[in-house]
């Protein structure tokens, strides 16, 4: 007898668990529920804007943190920042919309500046260094 009521008290349990962590995916599918952006929570200052694959090993992220932009190249055993203090704009642009080009840092990759579309670009040049 005293193991049916277990058995009980074991599901009912199980079945109160089960309710909370379904209640509580389907509220942040609905964005509801993000658990950082309460009244009490703080605002995220990391954001990943764009991930582009270079070749299959390498990938450039653009990321942003704090209004500010930076670009990193990734590859399967080190990381590199390309550029960095990129301003961001006010709102996301759109694909269609080129932005204006920014100056490199010193000991970033050459500027693309005059260069005319028949040959390789001087970005592509310098990674192949």
């Amino acid at each position: 007898m005293e193991f049916t009521l277990y058995l009980k008290a074991f599901l009912g349990l199980a079945l109160v668990l089960g309710l909370i962590l379904g209640l509580s995916a389907g509220l942040k599918r609905l964005g509801i529920g993000d658990g950082l952006r309460g009244p009490l929570g703080r605002k995220r200052r990391l954001a990943t804007v764009e991930a582009v694959m270079i070749d299959g090993r390498h990938k450039a992220v653009l990321l942003r943190r704090d209004d500010v932009e930076h670009l990193v190249l990734i590859g399967p055993n080190t990381s590199q920042v390309i550029e960095r203090g990129i301003p961001a704009p006010a709102s996301t642009p759109s694909a269609s919309i080129p932005m204006a080009p920014t100056e490199a840092p010193p000991g970033g990759p050459p500027s693309n500046e005059g260069a005319d579309d028949a040959g390789p670009s001087r970005f592509s040049q310098w990674m192949k260094q």
